[in-house]
């Protein structure tokens, strides 16, 4: 998983850190799961503080290298991107389902977001649909 993680960064042209490193060796554990800025804050320990994660998660949407997924109770989680997602461009365009009943959020990469058309002279630049129900596991 290093080689992984290490080519992951140096192909967003980061810095290979152990901040970095962490955060992302659990986001590739989630298996296309979502986690919460205070979940990677449990799950790192006392490792990294607050900023250091806050300022990792910034990096990573702005690489590409992840995407931000909006919950009904305003807080935000965050995915691994697909391959072909850059820095400003994410090409993520696939359904988040968030189980109302354990509160998992699961990217649905084979569920794609219905073509919508808008009026003329309106711009889409990105796309979220967030689904909210009882999932495999808790079914």
């Amino acid at each position: 998983m290093d080689t992984q993680i290490d080519n992951i960064l140096k192909r967003s042209q980061l810095s290979v850190t152990g901040s970095r490193k962490r955060i992302l060796e659990l986001f590739l554990a989630t298996n296309g799961g979502a986690l919460a800025h205070g979940d990677i804050e449990k799950k790192t320990g006392e490792k990294f503080d607050r900023v250091t994660v806050y300022r990792t998660l910034q990096t990573f949407l702005e690489k590409g290298i992840i995407h931000s997924i909006p919950t009904v109770d305003n807080s935000v989680r965050y995915a691994m991107c697909k391959e072909g997602c850059a820095g400003g461009h994410h090409h993520d365009n696939h359904v988040h389902f968030v189980c109302s009943a354990c509160g998992n959020t699961t990217c649905l990469e084979s569920v794609m977001i219905p073509e919508v058309r808008l009026p003329e002279g309106f711009q889409p630049e990105e796309f979220q649909m967030v689904i909210t129900g009882v999932c495999k596991d808790c079914h």
